[in-house]
């Protein structure tokens, strides 16, 4: 089992998280930028999901049934990448999940708002608008993430706390 303490030298894990460090960690020292890769791997995933999706779903149900297939798929893969690979924070998962959940609907409505604009009044290609939009939503998701998703009390109740 990772141990609970970051290790002397380190910064803290992000916005009150606590847990050990994900396995991401032995090579890359600060969490911060192993929190960023794995959010640049999960850009470059969501994007092969929307790829998928669009030469699975969008003759048939349109490009905003891609983008929610392709939303789905996103979220539950970079949710596991998180919590694996650089937070290693116990229990709580339904929680964590709506709490990852609720920053990622942000990102969707935004995207939503902003599909249609790029592709209908723009004239933009349906890829070259949604690789557009990712780009402006990593940032939203890095701190959203960062100071929501997986959070902790300083002190976790006791059972009888919560009872």
């Amino acid at each position: 089992m990772a141990s609970q303490e970051p290790v002397a030298g380190t910064p803290a894990p992000p916005a009150g998280m606590r847990g050990g460090l994900g396995p991401l960690f032995r090579l890359v020292r600060d969490q911060r930028i192993a929190f960023l890769l794995v959010g640049g791997t999960n850009t470059v995933v969501g994007a092969l999901w929307f790829i998928l999706f669009q030469h699975l779903v969008e003759a048939r149900f349109g490009y905003m049934a891609v983008l929610a297939c392709a939303h789905v798929a996103s979220v539950l893969c970079a949710f596991v990448l998180y919590r694996t690979f650089v937070f290693r924070v116990r229990g709580h998962l339904w929680r964590d999940l709506g709490r990852f959940e609720l920053i990622n609907l942000g990102a969707l409505a935004f995207n939503a708002a902003m599909l249609p604009l790029l592709v209908e009044v723009a004239g933009l290609p349906v890829l070259a608008s949604q690789l557009i939009i990712a780009a402006v939503t990593v940032v939203f998701s890095w701190f959203g993430h960062r100071d929501f998703s997986f959070r902790r009390p300083a002190v976790e109740p006791t059972p009888e706390e919560v009872a």
